[in-house]
């Protein structure tokens, strides 16, 4: 069953970091998408977490939606102070 949340109202954020945690829930979003199985992701999390070529897979992942984020808020230019 697909989710009707609308967990992506906007790429704009206030901050940096407000950004990289977009970007974590993007990646997760994007996980729980491709495997719909709540149960087969909880069984595999030990296997992701004890390889470390999947967790820098993962970081990638991040970095990639980070990148994103970062391009849609001009990279924070135009905050206050900046």
């Amino acid at each position: 069953m697909e989710s009707t949340e609308n967990y992506l109202p906007s790429l704009i954020t206030k901050t940096p970091l407000e950004g990289r945690e977009l970007a974590v829930k993007l990646a997760r979003k994007s996980i729980a998408a491709i495997q719909t199985d709540g149960e087969i992701r909880k069984k595999l999390r030990d296997q992701y977490a004890n390889d470390t070529s999947q967790l820098i897979a993962s970081a990638h992942v991040i970095a990639t939606e980070f990148q994103t984020i970062a391009k849609a808020n001009d990279y924070w230019k135009t905050m206050k102070g900046s």
